[in-house]
């Protein structure tokens, strides 16, 4: 090779080293971008001919590559952002780009892109998109089940219409009542029982005349609030009042009433170890349609309240809820009244967790799993063909995407760009050293060969 092949070394060098440089400037200028994952770079010998042993052979040329540190996980830093999310492990956010505009709304490419920069917000129009543009997809998830729909992610769209409203169907209801009620009534135990010396009878409603009297005879049994088809509340009182040994009758404040201030819901009978010995219906229940389950469970036809009606509720003594042993307080104890259904709600905010689903908050204090976030995983990552905004596209060597794995989400937290300052400025002093060391050759080079050319001169 001589002179001239080590100009053309010196050459390929210079050109490595600016490849090499145009990576590093690259990586400092991407050190603050989320999700970032920067290039190093390889260099690898051309070898030159010259002979078939390395004795007999030089040095040669070099050309230099860029290698990809998509494995290389960046620092997760937490944030005050919701929507913010990063990945503990392996693995890319899917998404999508904008493609137009269409009567006002966003249509999106048909293609896929994978990234690790999980800086999302919602947009107007309700889909979460990172700072580089990027659209976020995702499992949307049945509303009953939980459990995804179809085997291909869509873009994650949150509606900001408001929750329908659920009526209530049973009150979990959970209370210790006293063998002796002390109501107000109460002076010696002889005055336990309901006051039935007017026109109070143990079968019947309470009347509006009666209401008084029967308070003072009567224990408060707790409140809750349920809800009909519409989403209206009904607050309901409940009180008991003992009308035998070891038997209680269960009433429900029926406000709004023309003619009953309380309605009897049902009879319950306990044993002498203070268990449900069994449920009853007698006379007034029994006519509105009320029924009971076993030991556990009494159903009102109809609960009305000031004009509003919720029908078919069950009252529910599961696990043996519903107990009489002593107590010293003569009040009911132990008191857990909870009914379900909820009145319409309108959102209030969103939120990721750790198992990456987007959780919808209502202002009724519901939440509902709208979607689930899926991790790409590849064989060959390092593969990945780079796009803008710190994102992929995957190729024929990548493989396609494993959308049933990957690492962990981490809500509130970024992943920062993997690009660190220092060492990019170390590796800087060594290529600009090296850059200035195959110039020196090309100078040297060239001045042997006019001490060459001077021979014959």
């Amino acid at each position: 090779m001589g002179i001239y092949g080590a100009i053309n070394s010196a050459v390929s060098g210079l050109a490595a080293q600016a490849t090499a440089l145009e990576n590093i400037s690259g990586n400092v200028a991407n050190s603050q971008t989320t999700g970032f994952k920067r290039l190093d770079t390889t260099f690898s010998d051309l070898v030159a001919g010259g002979g078939d042993t390395q004795a007999s052979q030089v040095a040669g040329t070099t050309y230099a590559t860029s290698r990809a540190t998509n494995t290389i996980q960046g620092d997760i830093a937490a944030n005050d952002v919701s929507t913010y999310i990063a990945i503990n492990g392996e693995g890319y956010f899917v998404v999508t780009a904008a493609d137009d505009i269409v009567d006002g709304s966003t249509t999106f490419e048909d293609a896929s892109f994978y990234t690790r920069g999980g800086d999302f917000e919602l947009d107007s129009e309700g889909y979460l998109v990172n700072g580089s543009g990027y659209y976020l997809k995702g499992f949307q998830l049945d509303a009953t089940t939980g459990n995804p729909i179809g085997d291909q992610p869509e873009v994650i769209q949150i509606s900001s219409q408001p929750l329908p409203a659920q009526a209530s169907s049973q009150i979990a209801y959970q209370a210790n009542l006293p063998p002796t009620p002390q109501t107000s009534n109460y002076v010696t135990a002889s005055d336990d029982l309901l006051d039935t010396s007017g026109t109070i009878t143990a079968t019947n409603h309470i009347l509006i005349a009666d209401q008084t009297a029967f308070i003072n005879s009567s224990i408060s049994g707790g409140s809750t609030t349920i809800y009909d088809a519409n989403g209206s509340s009904i607050n309901v009182e409940l009180r008991w009042a003992k009308t035998a040994a070891d038997t209680w009758n269960l009433y429900y404040a029926s406000d709004g009433d023309a003619t009953d201030s309380y309605k009897l819901i049902g009879q319950a009978d306990f044993d002498a170890a203070g268990q449900i010995n069994s449920l009853a219906v007698p006379g007034d229940a029994g006519v509105d349609g009320n029924t009971f389950s076993g030991t556990n469970t009494f159903t009102v036809a109809t609960i009305a309240v000031d004009g509003i009606t919720a029908t078919g509720i069950d009252i529910s003594f599961a696990n043996g809820s519903l107990t009489q042993f002593a107590s010293s307080s003569g009040n009911a104890t132990s008191v857990s009244v909870d009914g379900d259904g909820y009145a319409a709600g309108e959102l209030v905010g969103i939120s990721i967790d750790e198992s990456g689903r987007i959780n919808a908050a209502y202002s009724n204090s519901q939440t509902r799993a709208l979607y689930e976030i899926p991790l790409a995983t590849f064989e060959a990552e390092q593969n990945l063909q780079r796009v803008d905004g710190a994102a992929f596209a995957a190729t024929p060597t990548s493989g396609e995407p494993d959308l049933t794995g990957g690492g962990s989400i981490i809500a509130n937290a970024l992943e920062l760009s993997n690009a660190d300052i220092a060492s990019e400025f170390s590796k800087l002093i060594i290529t600009q050293q090296a850059y200035s060391a195959n110039s020196r050759i090309v100078t040297t080079a060239d001045e042997m060969l006019d001490d060459a050319l001077n021979m014959v001169r």
